[in-house]
Order: structure tokens, then C-alpha cells, then sequence
């Protein structure tokens, strides 16, 4: 079995770690001595108030110890990774908060057997001392469409339990309303998660094991199974599929709602990490069914880290699109001459938009030893940005304008450093073509958009970027000056040119871009966006040599 990697100091010692780190950089908590409890600095302004106190395993930060602020929690005991805390710990923070003057403590507790024995044996143990102690368990899970005897799991809604009895302990309320209203809370609420990927406790191998192409439905927070697993769809159909879940009248742990419901005002939404399963990738999804009462606990204010700044508004039925500004009237200027015929034109780019497409993984392949592997991915974002503009629009008559309109639309729709440079070329490269387009013009053209891409990109030939392919394509474009030019054979010269040097670029030390980052001794392969540049000037000969034959 493979151990996975973690950042940690030692095994046996992360929890500790995690908990010590968080306290150093948070002036308003300080760690208990001798105990894994973290407890709010200022423990004299609890006084006449009850006191709070939740935990747990460690490895779902931010929780707890992200709770802890005034209208929150007063404290939190945690437990090794996945592990329920030590009753002795648990004991130790209830006497801590018991002698700084609370007005009772409530133990709020996520629905696991080993934290309700430890939590519910430690509250015995100081009722038998005379503090006054409760327990509220919360069991939100929405996956199980059966009730188990165990009950419902805790998961992520458990935190808006610690809001709600947070500012309930903030307003004076006493340990028994508390208990009250956060018992109703939790009775109106329900998560559900989903998983793409499994975690690992720190010195073990991952809990489980999980196809690349599926997902489960309904896994607790430390990898315990779900319901169902599934083949991966679109973020949609998930979503739908959890709500479908959770609301089902045949689900014995589902939200009430009905499913006219399904219009219900969205009174406020959390969106972050809130209650995590080490480097478990998914989402959960928790539905509280609140009234105005509930939502002015869940906007109270609070000191608590971890805690979003909340919008305190409805998110549902607000339009929060502003129209974008006018671009000003265009001047329609008579079409050069020697314009290339709309029709020509459409063939180049569809040509051009097939040879991304086809390429896409080859790019991304090559782009992988740079870093991020989307080149690939990004060029065929914008083959269909273009693609579905051919579908849409007219094209331009004028060169000038049918370059300047692809640079907005890859600006707008290509994104990254590729999209930026590619526009910078197209906007400069439309200038020359303002009067002219004659094969000289279209030289200008490149020599025009190159030097844009120097100007504001940095790099400059020899490089390791696309630079290399389209200087050496513009080199030989320059034949294109000469009176007596023939197209076709000089700009076959210039592809062949663009391909040589896109190849020389595996021997190349990359000045510029992410590459620039990393030793020359890991790139033995081409520059992914010189092997681009090389392929759409390879597509624009071939769609032109198409129409002559």
C-alpha cells in the first residue's frame, strides 16, 4: 500500500501541529495546557453565559477550532486525524469554561460513536462535579434512505449549529432555550456530499478507492461509503441529483421540501470550505430550512475566522448583470483591394478551427512538462469560439476589420496569456490592412503583429515561444514585398520555416513564459504554443491551396 504525502513534521504529531499553527496566528485563541483544546482568549467576557464547546477528529479544518470567536464557539477539543478527542481533554475544557464564570456549558456533537461516548462520558463526569452540562448530537446526513440505528451522521450542516447557538449564547440566552432552538435547527436541516476522489489519514494509503471516471454519492467526512456510485456527468445533473436525493418523500432523512418547492427563496448562501475530509475533492450540499428568527441568528456577528463574510440578502430573484458599455458607432470604409472573398476567408478559419481541434491533446501533452497542461485545451476553446461566431455572423468585408473582430473574440473567449497574445497580434496585425491587402500588406501585417507580441509579451526569438515559429514564418514572408511575389509558394516557405522552428525549440532554453521556470534538463519536447502557431499557419496554406486547385 502506497503512503500518501502530507506536510507534516511527523505523524503522530500533526494534529497537534495543525492546532498549535492556528493558535500562533490568531491572537484571539490560546491552547489549554497539556490538552488538544483550543478555547477563545478573552474566556472573562463568557461569564454569565453559557459556554460552547464542540470538537472532534482532526483533518476537517477549518473545523473546529475555525468556529472559535465570540458569537461562536467558546472552545474546541480535538482529537488525532479522524479520531474522537480524549474524554480527559474534553473534561479539561469544560472545567476551564465552568471556573471562568459560564452560565452552563453545551457540548454540540457530530453524530459518530466514538465523540458521543467521549463527549457524553466526559459530561458525566462534570455533572458529577455540579457543572450544569448538556449535549446536543447532530446528525444532518440527507443519504440514507432508510433510518440506520445509528441515526444520521454529522456532517457540514453541524456548523450552522455552531452559528445559531453561537448568537443565542451572545444574546443571553439560557442553556436550555439554546438546546431548544438549536434541536429545532438541526430537525429542519440536511446535507449531502458528493466525492471525486478518496483521502488518507497522514502514514496511510487512501480509504478507499474510486474510479477517474466516477463519483459517489452520500460519503461521510472521513471516507465511510455512500449510497451510490456513479459515471461522472455535468456539475448540473449533479446537483440535481442531490437535491432530487435530499428531498424525496421516500428518503427518510430528507429536507421537507416538496417539489413545488424547488422555487423557494435561496435566503442566504455560504459557498467556501467549511468542513473538509483532508484532500478529499467533492462538495456537500446543506439545506436549512429558516425563518426570519433563524436568519437573524445566522447574520449576528461574529469574531469566528472561519466564518464568511455573509451578504444578508436573499440570493434568489436579484438580476446582478450590468449592461455592458456601448462601443460607439462604427464607420463602414470601402473594402481595399485584392480583399480575400468572404467565402475564402470562412474556409481558412473553419480549416484553421478543425487543426486545433485536432490537436488538442498533443498541445496539452506537450504543455504538461511547462506546467499546466491546457494549451491544448485553450486553442480549442478558442477553434470553438470561432467556430460558433462563423455559425452566427457575417464575416467582415475588410481584413482590418475581420482581424480586429477575431482579437476581441479571443481576448473575450480564448483567456490566459494565449488569448492576450493572440489578440495583441490580430489588433496590430489589422493596422497595415487598414487600406491595403495585397500580399505585401498581409507581410506588414505579421512583421506588425509580432512586434506587439515583443512589445507587451517580453520574449523575443530563441525564446522557447510561439515568437520562434512566427519570426521564422515572417522571414520568409518578406518575399511577399517584391512585386512579382507569388503567394502560395512563399508562404509554403514560411510553414516550413514555423514547423522547423517550432522543432528547434525542444533544444531551446526558455527565456520567457511559465517554461522560463524550469530547467532546461526537463524540456525535451517542442514548445506547445510554437507547434500551435506552426499548425494554424500550416492550416491557412492548406485552405488557400484548397481553393486553388
Amino acid at each position: 500500500m502506497q503512503v500518501s504525502k502530507k506536510l507534516v513534521n511527523s505523524v503522530p504529531g500533526s494534529a497537534d501541529d495543525a492546532l498549535a499553527g492556528l493558535v500562533a496566528c490568531n491572537p484571539a485563541i490560546q491552547l489549554l495546557q497539556g490538552h488538544r483544546v483550543a478555547l477563545r482568549s478573552d474566556l472573562e467576557n463568557i461569564r454569565g453565559r453559557v459556554a460552547l464547546l464542540s470538537g472532534g477528529g482532526s483533518g476537517h479544518e477549518p473545523a473546529h477550532a475555525g468556529y472559535i470567536g465570540k458569537g461562536m464557539l467558546t472552545g474546541v477539543v480535538a482529537g488525532a486525524v479522524f479520531t474522537s478527542p480524549a474524554v480527559g481533554s474534553i473534561l479539561a475544557a469544560i472545567r476551564a469554561v465552568t471556573q471562568a464564570g459560564s452560565a452552563g456549558t453545551l457540548l454540540i456533537v457530530k453524530n459518530y460513536t466514538g465523540d458521543r461516548l467521549n463527549f457524553g462520558l466526559a459530561l458525566e463526569q462534570a455533572r458529577a462535579e455540579g457543572a450544569n452540562v448538556q449535549m446536543v448530537v447532530v446528525g444532518d446526513d440527507s443519504a440514507f434512505t432508510t433510518q440506520k440505528k445509528a441515526g444520521r451522521r454529522g456532517l457540514c450542516g453541524t456548523v450552522l449549529i455552531h452559528k445559531v447557538a453561537g448568537a443565542l449564547s451572545e444574546a443571553g440566552a439560557s442553556l436550555e432555550e439554546i438546546v431548544r432552538r438549536v434541536t429545532a435547527a438541526a430537525g429542519a436541516m440536511g446535507t449531502l456530499g458528493v466525492s471525486l476522489s478518496p483521502c488518507s489519514v497522514p502514514g496511510s494509503g487512501p480509504t478507499f478507492q474510486l474510479a477517474q471516471d466516477e463519483l459517489e454519492l452520500g460519503l461521510g467526512i472521513h471516507g465511510e461509503a455512500g449510497v451510490r456510485r456513479m459515471k461522472m456527468v455535468p456539475a448540473d445533473e449533479i446537483v440535481k441529483m442531490m437535491l432530487d436525493h435530499m428531498s424525496s418523500p421516500s428518503n427518510a432523512s430528507r429536507v421537507a421540501l416538496e417539489p413545488e418547492d424547488r422555487g423557494v427563496c435561496v435566503a442566504r448562501a455560504l459557498v467556501g470550505a467549511f468542513m473538509t475530509a483532508l484532500e478529499m475533492a467533492g462538495v456537500s450540499l446543506t439545506l436549512l430550512l429558516a425563518d426570519d428568527e433563524l436568519l437573524g441568528l445566522i447574520d449576528a456577528k461574529t469574531t469566528a475566522v472561519a466564518w464568511p463574510n455573509l451578504a444578508r440578502v436573499p440570493v434568489t430573484g436579484r438580476s446582478r448583470v450590468l449592461a455592458a458599455p456601448d462601443e460607439g458607432p462604427t464607420v463602414e470604409e470601402p473594402v481595399p483591394a485584392g480583399a480575400p472573398a468572404s467565402q475564402q476567408v470562412r474556409l481558412v478559419l473553419e480549416r484553421v478551427c478543425s487543426t486545433l481541434l485536432g490537436l488538442q491533446e498533443e498541445l496539452n501533452e506537450l504543455d504538461r512538462a511547462a506546467g499546466d497542461g491546457d494549451c491544448g485545451s485553450t486553442h480549442a476553446r478558442a477553434a470553438r469560439a470561432i467556430q460558433e461566431w462563423l455559425n452566427l455572423s457575417p464575416l467582415p468585408a475588410r481584413p482590418s476589420q475581420l482581424l480586429s473582430t477575431l482579437a476581441r473574440l479571443l481576448l473575450e473567449k480564448m483567456g490566459g496569456s494565449s488569448g492576450a497574445l493572440y489578440g495583441l497580434f490580430l489588433t496590430a496585425a489589422a493596422q497595415p490592412l487598414q487600406s491595403r491587402s495585397d500580399p505585401a500588406a498581409w507581410a506588414a501585417a505579421m512583421e506588425a503583429g509580432i512586434e506587439a507580441m515583443q512589445r507587451y509579451g517580453g520574449a523575443a526569438p530563441g525564446d522557447r515561444t510561439m515568437l520562434d515559429s512566427l519570426c521564422a514564418a515572417a522571414e520568409e514572408l518578406r518575399a511577399l514585398q517584391a512585386p512579382s511575389a507569388n503567394l502560395l509558394p512563399v508562404l509554403a516557405k514560411a510553414v516550413q520555416s514555423a514547423e522547423a522552428a517550432a522543432e528547434s525549440t525542444k533544444n531551446m532554453e526558455a527565456g520567457a513564459g511559465r517554461a522560463s521556470y524550469i530547467s532546461s534538463a526537463r524540456l525535451e519536447l517542442p514548445d506547445p504554443g510554437a507547434v500551435a502557431a506552426a499548425a494554424i499557419l500550416r492550416a491557412v496554406l492548406e485552405g488557400l491551396q484548397s481553393q486553388s486547385a
